[in-house]
């Protein structure tokens, strides 16, 4: 079972999965200040899950926006959070990026490496996430959406060829605990804590993720030939 996200609960007394949702929700927006909407959810279909939109093939099964107009349903109350998920308690969790944040978006290979190499070089980092599609997405101040491809393109790649993506306004990102049927849950690979409140901006991590991306991307080219 997840790891409920900054709550402590007596061990004998766990969880519903349920409840995990909604109290990652409350926490998001109550501590970290970031807004929430829920989202799709799973339910059971002849012993598997499927996801509410009804999709047999939706490509995010119980991680995705219940529709177009997604922005209308977001909040940064704890209380309005808690409402939502308490009428529908498996809802995932999803953020709105280009408010409080973005996200840079790289493959998972390359987001450990890039780990490794900003721990190594003392840069500031915020939280990070693995997601079940084997994504890492790497938390920075509004606006480095944005300014990620001319940035790549000054180190000399493509952002689009190395597989680095940028989510800022008008997108958004999955938060852990949300659970896409049969991959497993959203993750954090680099938890919030008080420390990364001040999020790095796109210059701060965009040498280390582009060189990560290139890296594995030269790698993958040479599997191939």
């Amino acid at each position: 079972m997840e790891e409920p996200i900054g709550v402590t609960e007596a061990p004998q007394v766990p969880k519903q999965r349920g409840e995990q949702l909604l109290e990652a929700a409350a926490w998001y927006t109550q501590e970290r200040h970031w807004d929430v909407f829920p989202g799709t959810w799973l339910e059971a279909a002849g012993g598997t899950e499927r996801c509410s939109c009804g999709d047999a093939d939706c490509p995010a099964p119980g991680a995705h926006p219940t529709g177009p107009d997604w922005a209308a349903q977001v909040t940064g109350s704890a209380a309005a959070a808690r409402r939502m998920w308490s009428r529908q308690p498996g809802s995932s969790v999803l953020l709105p990026a280009g408010r409080t944040f973005d996200a840079l978006d790289v493959p998972e290979s390359a987001g450990f490496l890039a780990l490794a190499r900003t721990e190594r070089m003392g840069l500031t980092l915020g939280p990070v996430t693995r997601t079940p599609d084997r994504r890492m997405l790497f938390f920075a101040r509004p606006g480095s959406a944005a300014k990620a491809p001319e940035l790549v393109r000054g180190l000399g790649w493509n952002a689009e060829t190395i597989g680095l993506v940028g989510r800022g306004e008008g997108d958004h990102v999955a938060a852990p605990p949300t659970r896409m049927a049969g991959r497993g849950a959203v993750q954090w690979a680099r938890r919030p804590s008080r420390a990364d409140l001040w999020l790095p901006d796109a210059d701060e991590l965009i040498s280390p993720l582009a060189y990560a991306c290139a890296r594995e991307a030269a790698d993958a080219r040479s599997r191939l030939s």
